[in-house]
């Protein structure tokens, strides 16, 4: 998440907002936003994972990392999905993608 925080301007500056989601408990993860100017939820539980698809680790009890891009109307653009802490989206080309896409758009929008 740090490195999200470390880019939170410049995602804000392309219209993204970063929001997270743990299992751990209110008082834990008040630790760990401690130093994150996004929000981040407390408390997932294996119902949550169900609704986003996620895989849920049963021996550890716990969701897995489960990352989406958004629309303003919610429509998934691009997400991860992992069984393990390998293959997160990594911020940087996050952050590279988003700048493309939303170019990508400014330049469909100047030919029209």
């Amino acid at each position: 998440m740090a490195g999200y925080e470390e880019r939170r301007a410049a995602f804000q500056e392309q219209g993204v907002s970063v929001i997270a989601g743990t299992v751990d408990d209110e008082e834990k993860t008040a630790e760990i936003a401690a130093n994150l100017g996004f929000p981040v939820a407390f408390g997932m539980t294996r119902e949550d994972g169900v609704r986003i698809g996620a895989w849920w680790e049963t021996r550890r009890d716990h969701i897995q990392p489960s990352e989406f891009v958004l629309s303003r109307s919610g429509k998934v653009l691009f997400s991860t999905y992992s069984n393990s802490p390998v293959g997160r989206m990594d911020p940087e080309e996050t952050l590279t993608l988003i700048q493309y896409l939303n170019g990508q758009r400014a330049k469909a929008k100047g030919a029209n």
